[in-house]
């Protein structure tokens, strides 16, 4: 390989990694804010995701210089497609974080609700599986990458707790129905923060096996 283009590749690596940090503080900022209906916390969320924004258009403008001016093929070209892919997901983790933090701020203003649900264990469960999908990119480690996939199993049957739960309290509580469509999208944004996890999890996999398992029974692959 080329010394050139190993340098090029050894940088967008620490970058796509960056992004992976700093995606991943926003999460942590998310679950707090979801924990404790903290309105400044998601605030601060809302101010800052254009960083998140900058760094993914940064990241995709140099998988395309690299792929432009050095032409990489086998594994170097499947771990440019994967960066590519990744780069996505993780600032549409980032935008679920946002969506997070707007449903909080507007949870924040309302008193007098006598429910909550505890979305401790899914935030919980969905920022693992972030790191774990981050881990397994940065050991190059499969075994990690599968096990994500295994969990998003679990953080859809959270959700589907929270659906029913919340939506038997809806009907006993009609007048608060802003509220509880305000919580009961907590759950979805969570479990599409989860989602894009696995999304990530499957890149890993597919830069160092060479396979694309999506859509595939995660019980089969297993």
């Amino acid at each position: 390989m080329p010394v050139h283009l190993q340098r090029e590749l050894d940088k967008l690596k620490k970058s796509i990694l960056t992004l992976g940090g700093m995606v991943e503080e926003r999460v942590r900022m998310a679950a707090e804010a979801i924990e404790n209906i903290d309105g400044d916390l998601a605030r601060s969320i809302l101010k800052t995701d254009y960083e998140i924004d900058e760094k993914e258009v940064e990241i995709e403008e140099d998988c395309l210089k690299i792929l432009a001016l050095h032409q990489p093929v086998a594994v170097d070209l499947r771990f440019l497609v994967a960066v590519i892919k990744i780069n996505n997901d993780l600032e549409r983790i980032g935008d679920q974080a946002v969506n997070i933090a707007e449903r909080v701020e507007i949870l924040a203003k309302k008193k007098g609700v006598d429910f909550r649900f505890d979305y401790g264990p899914m935030a919980q469960k969905a920022e693992n599986m972030l790191k774990m999908s981050l881990d397994a990119l940065v050991n190059m480690d499969v075994d990690l990458a599968f096990k994500v996939l295994v969990m998003d199993d679990e953080v859809d049957r959270i959700k589907d707790e929270a659906y029913d739960l919340i939506k038997a309290a809806l009907q006993k509580q009609p007048e608060r129905t802003g509220y509880f469509i305000n919580l009961l999208l907590i759950s979805r944004h969570l479990e599409r923060l989860a989602d894009h996890a696995t999304n990530i999890a499957e890149e890993v996999i597919y830069l160092i096996e060479g396979e694309i398992i999506r859509h595939q029974d995660i019980d089969e692959l297993t």
